[in-house]
């Protein structure tokens, strides 16, 4: 990544801080049709995604390591909203694997495409313990270049709790979606 592309600022879309280069892509991911067979795995950043993807992974691979050896996890799992200068974006990914797919995110329930909903795609919601999200949170904002200058602890800290380092999807968010849509 070029140097003055580095550190850019975080981009509100629909009241919702995002990383400038997923804002700048938005507009294509809300456009993105699902298949009903789609597998999507939602988290807040940080909460064991890569985790998850793998063993959903392997179990859609029938327990076939050597079949999920063939492509890193972000070619068999992309990451729906991912876009970075030089780089493909999670759609450009999504139009080339098989259906049905596993698909990453971490966007709130109301910032999805609305075909996940239309076709009844599967979800797993992943949750961490937010202290631990913190934590990991900070040192990732250190290495990734696409998020803003992290500050100190206690800065990191005080955007973290108050939703301006990133406010990507959480627990509320699907306990309240899955409350309405069970009336």
């Amino acid at each position: 990544m070029k140097q003055e592309e580095a550190r850019p600022p975080l981009v509100p879309v629909k009241g919702i801080p995002m990383i400038k280069y997923f804002a700048e892509i938005y507009d294509e991911v809300e456009r993105f049709e699902a298949h009903p067979d789609d597998l999507l795995i939602s988290t807040y950043p940080k909460s064991g995604t890569t985790w998850v993807s793998e063993i959903i992974d392997m179990i859609y691979k029938e327990g076939s390591l050597e079949k999920c050896k063939v492509q890193p996890i972000y070619m068999r799992v992309p990451f729906l909203e991912f876009a970075v200068p030089d780089v493909p974006t999670g759609i450009k990914l999504l139009k080339e694997v098989p259906r049905p797919c596993l698909i990453k995110t971490h966007l709130p329930v109301q910032m999805l495409p609305k075909s996940f909903l239309e076709k009844n795609c599967k979800v797993i919601y992943v949750a961490r313990n937010a202290k631990d999200v913190a934590v990991s949170y900070y040192y990732f904002y250190q290495m990734a270049k696409v998020h803003p200058e992290p500050g100190t602890w206690e800065e990191f800290l005080e955007k973290f709790m108050d939703g301006s380092a990133k406010k990507a999807n959480n627990g509320g968010d699907w306990v309240l979606f899955w409350g309405k849509t069970a009336l």
